[in-house]
């Protein structure tokens, strides 16, 4: 199993996504002799998961059943350990497009974090790229590194343990693009500057406040970056769902005009229209947004190297 490369059979040692719904799913290290349990049941390893096909509906011992789905970037966001505050999906794709990530790409990027932006940066650059991730916590720095390992990308990434602000991404003139996501980064722009290569390498800096950003743009300015721009990015989510609306009472005439209007040899038309006009109301299909929206997450610093 690898995060970059899909395997059709679950096998020993493999990390799993348990899907039990849409806002509710985890994941599960495969282990012969294990159990997980659900809110369904038990799910035993060795008969239920060893050998069967990822995208399988697996039934738990209380009659329940699940999805066990193949682990990719994406759903690894949603469901990893959180071991600092993570970017999700929303900026993570703005950030892969704005950076001009293709396979072959190298990327520096700091601080490691949780994993979950190196985790759809290594997905970006495989098969021949490579990522060097810089993380300032020693613990944090390890974990990832097993994490890594797990997943069967270690070859795609090196994990360091240091201070960028002081020592750097210990690579230069290489890099096409590199990521900061750190608390001071402005005192990490001339390292940047000097991983990445000659010409026409790309920065990103992603952060929560905006005196962040204007001290970061000032010392951007003054290494030479170009093309400096900064985007916030909000998603908002619609639910599409079916509404009765009230006919208004618009006078005879009006009634009259719109009975017209309806081709009377359909008797589906016939049946379903007068229903409707008979109860005075009519359904639509509405997009209603979301009581409860996700705002501000950071805002995205992009520049390039002249």
């Amino acid at each position: 199993m690898s995060f970059v490369e899909y395997g059709d059979t679950i096998k020993d040692g493999d990390t799993a996504i348990v899907f039990l719904g849409h806002e509710s799913m985890f994941p599960v290290k495969v282990q012969h002799g294990s159990v997980t349990q659900t809110k369904y049941g038990v799910i035993r390893h060795s008969t239920d998961l060893i050998g069967k096909k990822y995208g399988s509906k697996v039934t738990c011992s209380k009659g329940g059943w699940v999805f066990i789905l193949h682990p990719t970037p994406e759903l690894w966001t949603m469901n990893l350990p959180h071991r600092t505050q993570i970017l999700y999906s929303t900026d993570i794709s703005i950030i892969t497009m704005m950076l001009e990530l293709k396979p072959g790409s190298i990327v520096c990027e700091s601080g490691t974090g949780s994993g979950s932006l190196s985790h759809a940066l290594i997905r970006t650059v495989a098969p021949t790229g490579h990522l060097y991730t810089v993380e300032f916590h020693q613990q944090r720095a390890e974990k990832a590194r097993e994490e890594f390992r797990e997943h069967g990308v270690e070859h795609l990434v090196t994990v360091t343990n240091q201070d960028v602000c002081k020592n750097g991404f210990g690579v230069s003139n290489i890099a096409d693009a590199v990521f900061l996501d750190i608390p001071s980064p402005w005192e990490a722009i001339g390292h940047a500057k000097s991983a990445l290569k000659a010409e026409g390498g790309r920065i990103c800096s992603f952060s929560p406040c905006i005196e962040q950003v204007q001290r970061t743009c000032l010392a951007m300015e003054e290494s030479g970056f170009t093309e400096i721009n900064t985007l916030e990015i909000l998603l908002r989510v619609y639910n599409v769902r079916t509404v009765s609306l009230q006919i208004p009472d618009l006078g005879k005439a009006a009634e009259d005009n719109s009975s017209a209007g309806f081709d009377s040899s359909s008797p589906s038309h016939q049946g379903s229209s007068c229903a409707n006009l008979q109860q005075g109301t009519v359904q639509f299909k509405s997009g209603v947004p979301l009581r409860e929206v996700v705002g501000h997450t950071g805002y995205l610093t992009f520049a390039t190297k002249s």
